[in-house]
């Protein structure tokens, strides 16, 4: 058992490392030795778990993706099918990419092209986007005349812009720019019967999800 504890430690401690070697250098410069050393255990014991560097991202890739899905399902459990909803979630998402090294190596590494395989987290995003604005349409949540679909797009865009620039400077990914995106795109986006309700700031505190908790299940 303490053998089975000191490897799943060791595992662990190997992808935060190289989610921060992916997030500084990328995934081509990255170096098994640099993300070895950064973990604080040899080249062997990095390679008794993973025996690749493609899939070591493949582990940091997993790791972020889970803990987007408990940011969107988080979301959506507080606020159902509406907009808050998608709202919630971007500022979820934005403090992640600021405050969680797993979920900025993973974005990181799905706007890397020399990796092929799994849809990356960007797609992951977008589709959860995407099937939010069709059951607001449904819902008769968007103010008539407004696309679900265009609107998915401006938001997926916006969002992932977010993601881009915050990689340089971090101010990009601050609850302010985001709650401003929000106030000039919901009048556009909202019925008038719910835009006194939402809340382009949030409707809920922060609660990011820690690394532990999401490798603890």
């Amino acid at each position: 058992m303490v053998k089975q504890e000191r490897a799943a430690r060791t595992r662990q401690a190997l992808i935060q490392a190289a989610a921060e070697v992916f997030a500084e250098e990328g995934f081509v410069t990255a170096s098994l030795s640099t993300i070895s050393k950064r973990a604080g255990v040899s080249n062997g014991a990095l390679h008794f778990h993973f025996a690749n560097k493609g899939m070591l991202a493949d582990a940091v890739e997993a790791e972020a993706a889970k803990a987007v899905r408990l940011i969107t399902e988080a979301a959506r459990a507080w606020q159902g099918e509406s907009l808050q909803a998608v709202v919630d979630a971007t500022h979820e998402l934005t403090r992640s990419l600021t405050h969680d090294t797993v979920v900025r190596g993973g974005f990181e590494l799905a706007g890397d092209t020399t990796r092929r395989g799994e849809p990356s987290l960007r797609t992951q995003w977008r589709h959860w986007v995407e099937d939010s604005l069709r059951r607001a349409d449904r819902n008769g949540a968007l103010a008539e005349g407004v696309s679900w679909s265009d609107s998915a797009r401006v938001i997926v865009a916006a969002t992932v812009g977010f993601e881009v620039l915050g990689g340089d400077d971090t101010s990009w990914l601050s609850r302010q720019n985001v709650t401003r995106f929000w106030e000039v795109i919901l009048p556009r986006l909202a019925g008038r019967q719910d835009l006194d309700r939402l809340v382009s700031s949030g409707s809920r505190p922060s609660a990011v999800v820690p690394s532990a908790e999401r490798t603890s299940g």
